[in-house]
Parts: structure tokens; sequence; C-alpha cells
């Protein structure tokens, strides 16, 4: 039992040290290194003060910002340490019930929109905390944005379109908008 015991208990603590310390350092190290920005949480700071990160969404309400799509997070929307999903299927009565609220809160606050509403706009994401909205999504709140702030479509439709991430390397993804990104061109155009 000893001879057995004793390489074990040997092998167990060089891959506990290798495994639990020696590895997250390393790759802590070159994240830090190589990808400092994105290791440090994309943090976005505007005029020395922390506005958020382009990794987690934020909600907005105010009628002059673009909306992102609904936070299936608990307790509170966007909810980084409770990332999840909310497992309501498609033929699930309280997703439908929660789709329709949705749409009913976007025509209200844009009844002249003649537009169809993007599903984005009406159902959480797998995460509950994507930062992005798909081009279309943006596109349907172009108009309200615009009137809110008294800004030609023109210029809001611009910013959509810098805004606009496309897929990387023009084939993986598809093209999306980050909306905090976007609140905050705005409001640097105003």
């Amino acid at each position: 039992m000893r001879q057995t015991l004793r390489p074990t208990l040997v092998l167990f603590c060089i891959l506990t040290a290798l495994t639990g310390i020696v590895y997250p350092l390393a790759v802590t190290g070159i994240g830090k290194l190589f990808f400092s920005r994105q290791a440090a949480g994309s943090l976005i700071v505007r005029d020395g003060q922390l506005v958020g990160s382009s990794l987690i969404a934020q909600s907005f309400a105010d009628p002059k910002y673009f909306w992102g799509r609904i936070s299936a997070t608990a307790p509170m929307p966007n909810n980084g340490e409770a990332s999840t999903g909310s497992n309501l299927g498609p033929t699930n009565p309280a997703l439908a019930d929660a789709v329709k609220a949705r749409i009913s809160q976007l025509k209200e606050a844009d009844p002249q929109n003649p537009l169809a509403i993007p599903v984005d706009l009406v159902t959480a994401s797998g995460s509950g905390l994507d930062p992005q909205i798909s081009p279309a999504a943006a596109l349907y709140q172009l108009e309200r944005v615009a009137r809110a702030r008294h800004m030609s479509p023109e210029a809001v439709r611009r910013l959509i379109d810098q805004s606009t991430e496309r897929p990387q390397w023009g084939i993986f993804g598809e093209a999306r908008v980050n909306v905090l990104l976007l609140n905050l061109a705005l409001d640097r155009a105003q």
C-alpha cells in the first residue's frame, strides 16, 4: 500500500501545482501581455469615468438611446454574476407573454414605425448579457432616437453604420451593433 500511496501523492501534488498554479499564472500573464484590454474586462472609460464594458449589455430606457436585448439574468437585468438564458422554449406561454409585452412596449414607444420588429428586440440571448443587436434592430429604432435627440435620421444612420461590426474575417458571425458604443457615439455627436 505504501508503495502505491507515495507515488500517487507525489503525482497529485505535481499535477495540482501545474494545473492549479503554473497554468493559470501562465495563461493570465499571456492574456495581460498580448490582450491587455480584453483581459481587463474590455472596460470603457470616458472622461476619466468608467461607463461600462463592451462585453456586457447595459439597460437603456430613455427614448433618446438605442435599446438592447432583453436580459434574462436575475435578480436584476444584465447581472454579470448570473449569466444565463431564460430557458423558455418556443411553445412556453411565459415566453409568448414576454414577447407580446415587449412588442407592445416597442409599438407604444414609436407608434408610427411601420417596420417589422426584429426578433432580437423581443427575446433574450443565450447568455442574457449580449451587448449587441442586429443592424435591423438598430434601424428599427432609428426614427425614435433621431426624434428624441432632434437629430437628422441620416446623421443617426451614419452613426449606426460606423458602429456596425462586420463578421470576423468576413465570414464568422453576423453583422452586429454594440448598443453601449453606439449610445456613447450619440452622446458625443450632440
